[in-house]
Order: structure tokens, then C-alpha cells, then sequence
């Protein structure tokens, strides 16, 4: 009987969050933008007045999990900065980079979009796309285009940090 039993509180590994979250992040953004999205465009879907509902369904779910992942990289990037002294500032200006552009998305470009789009005229069969929503998917692309490039850069950053 002189096995001795040593427990330990084990903290959590904040680099795997951040690696993990940034991941499915990421992954999730390539499914909707160059999958999901360009299939209903492709079918014929964004000729229909209903379209507009609908993107704002897939947008709002999607947009709050985007969300949650900043936070968790952002929360991520803030505890492995003050636990470790290898950590550099220009992580932490990537990850509050990477919740703007979930904010902006989440409160300004979908809202936007979606009300850009809809058909208020009942009587009107024809639907063709407004001007402006050209220029509101350009600007989103372009975040989706900064938010992958900024996104990659602390995802490869973290994945070769020592834990």
C-alpha cells in the first residue's frame, strides 16, 4: 500500500482552443462561401424573391457561430499572451482583427443584404438584384479574403508555437 496518488489540476491547453476554433472557423467559411452558396446561385435560387429570406436564415446561424469562434480565439490569444512571454502583440491585433470582421458581418453586412433585397412589392414577379448588392457582396468578399489570410496566418503562427 504504497502506491501514492498524485492529482493534478490540469489547465486547459488554450492553443488547442485557439487551433481548433480557428479551424472549424475557417473550414466552415470555405463550405458556405465556395459550396454552399454558389450551388443556390448556380440553381437559380438568386433570381427568386425568396432568396433573400433564405440567405438570411443560413447568414444569421452562421454568423453567430462565427462569433463564438472569435471570441474563443480571441480569449485564447489573451490568456497564451499572459501566460507565456513568447507571445507576440501582433497575434493579439489579428485576433481582435478577425472579431471586427465577424462583427461587421454579423451587424452590418447580412442586416444590409438582406434588406437591400427583399421584394417589398408583392405585384412584381420579376426580381432582379439591386446595384447595391453587388457592391455589399464585393465588400464582404473582401473581409472573407482578409479574415482567411489573417485567420491562416495565426492558425500556422500558433500551430508552431512550443506548448
Amino acid at each position: 500500500m504504497n502506491a501514492i496518488s498524485k492529482v493534478e489540476f490540469k489547465h486547459p491547453s488554450w492553443q488547442t482552443a485557439i487551433l481548433f476554433a480557428l479551424g472549424f472557423w475557417l473550414s466552415a467559411s470555405l463550405i458556405l462561401d465556395w459550396v454552399i452558396m454558389p450551388s443556390l446561385y448556380l440553381s437559380g435560387m438568386m433570381s427568386q424573391a425568396g432568396f433573400t429570406t433564405a440567405g438570411y436564415v443560413i447568414f444569421w446561424s452562421f454568423n453567430r457561430l462565427e462569433l463564438l469562434s472569435a471570441a474563443v480565439v480571441l480569449t485564447g490569444v489573451l490568456v497564451w499572451k499572459k501566460t507565456h512571454d513568447h507571445w507576440e502583440t501582433k497575434s493579439t491585433i489579428v485576433a481582435l482583427m478577425l472579431l471586427a470582421i465577424a462583427l461587421l458581418n454579423t451587424y452590418f453586412f447580412t442586416p444590409q443584404m438582406s434588406a437591400v433585397g427583399v421584394n417589398l412589392n408583392l405585384f412584381d414577379t420579376a426580381y432582379t438584384v439591386p446595384i447595391k448588392m453587388n457592391l455589399l457582396h464585393g465588400s464582404y468578399f473582401l473581409l472573407e479574403v482578409v479574415k482567411f489570410l489573417a485567420g491562416g496566418a495565426l492558425f500556422n503562427w500558433c500551430w508552431r508555437q512550443p506548448t
